[in-house]
C-alpha cells in the first residue's frame, strides 16, 4: 500500500509504475482512475440542489460501529457529498454508537459490510423503526476479493465508489453496474468475472 486515499490513487499507480519498471502500465491505470473519478464527480455535481441522502455506515455484527467525519472508512460516502450522519459526533476514525443515537439520526440509507448485521437488521423490531430499514434501503457491500467500501484502503474502493453512487443517486447512475464491475476486475485484478461470479458479487447489494 503506497497511499489508499481515493484522490491520491492515480499518483500511487504512477509511483508504483516507476518503482517496478512498468511506467507505461502505471500511467495507463492512473489515467483510467482519474477519468473514473472525474466522471463520478461530474455526474454528482450536475444533480439539482436538494437534501443530501443521509447515510449511516454500519460496521460489526450489531451495526453499532461507524466512521466519524473524515474517517477513511467513510471516504467514499463523503466524496459523493452524501451526509454521513455520524459526522454529528465530530471528526476522527471509528466510533461505537448506541442504537438510540441511530434512531435519532434516522438515516435514509444504511450501508454495511457485515453479513451478520445485514441478515438480522430487517427482523429486528427496533431497527425496523428506522426509515432506511422500513423502506428497504439497507445495502450490503460486496467484499470479494477485497471490500468495496472500507478495507483495505486501496484501489478496491474505486469499484465501491461507483456502487455507492448508484445506491445514493440511482437516477444519475442508472446504467447496469455489471459491465463496469467486469471491466474493473479485468483491468485491476486481471480476472474478468463470469456471469455467475457477478451474480455472487452483487447478490445482496442490489
Amino acid at each position: 500500500l503506497i497511499d489508499g486515499a481515493i484522490d491520491r490513487i492515480p499518483d500511487a499507480f504512477r509511483m508504483l509504475g516507476e518503482l517496478i519498471g512498468e511506467k507505461a502500465r502505471g500511467e495507463d491505470l492512473a489515467t483510467h482512475v482519474a477519468g473514473m473519478l472525474a466522471d463520478i464527480d461530474r455526474r454528482r455535481a450536475a444533480l439539482p440542489p436538494g437534501r443530501k441522502p443521509r447515510v449511516y455506515y454500519a460496521r460489526g455484527p450489531r451495526g453499532l460501529e461507524t466512521g466519524l467525519a473524515g474517517s477513511i472508512n467513510v471516504e467514499g460516502i463523503e466524496r459523493l457529498r452524501a451526509e454521513n450522519v455520524a459526522a454529528a459526533m465530530g471528526a476522527g476514525g471509528l466510533a461505537t454508537v448506541s442504537l438510540e443515537q441511530i434512531l435519532l439520526w434516522d438515516p435514509d440509507v444504511i450501508v454495511t459490510i457485515d453479513t451478520t448485521f445485514y441478515a438480522a437488521v430487517s427482523r429486528d423490531p427496533l431497527w425496523r423503526a428506522l426509515r432506511a430499514v422500513a423502506s428497504d434501503r439497507v445495502y450490503l457491500a460486496p467484499s470479494l476479493p477485497f471490500g468495496w467500501v472500507d478495507f483495505p484502503p486501496a484501489v478496491n474502493r474505486l469499484v465501491g465508489l461507483r456502487w455507492l453512487a448508484k445506491i445514493l443517486y440511482p437516477a444519475a447512475f442508472a446504467e447496469d453496474l455489471r459491465p463496469f464491475v467486469r471491466d474493473f476486475y479485468a483491468r485491476f485484478y486481471h480476472q474478468a468475472p463470469s456471469d455467475a461470479q457477478l451474480d455472487q458479487l452483487l447478490a445482496d447489494s442490489r
